[in-house]
């Protein structure tokens, strides 16, 4: 097994292992920013859909879109 294959393995398990404790429900919050880095490591983002749980949470936010990043309320 070369360097590459070990390292895809790697991720793909690590990428496993964090939707596997999140989806438990049992996830810590340092867990969470885990997760959260790993997505952000690997250039995931989204924008949000109306009426799904990351738009719901970001209407929730007291966040007021004054600074250079988008605001979804």
């Amino acid at each position: 097994m070369d360097l590459n294959e070990i390292l895809s393995k790697l991720h793909a398990e690590m990428a496993q292992k964090l939707l596997d404790k999140v989806r438990s429900g049992e996830v810590t919050a340092a867990e969470l920013n885990v997760a959260r880095q790993f997505l952000k490591d690997n250039n995931i983002d989204s924008v949000p859909k109306e009426g799904s749980p990351v738009a719901n949470l970001a209407n929730e936010l007291p966040f007021t879109g004054d600074d250079d990043r988008p605001s979804y309320n």
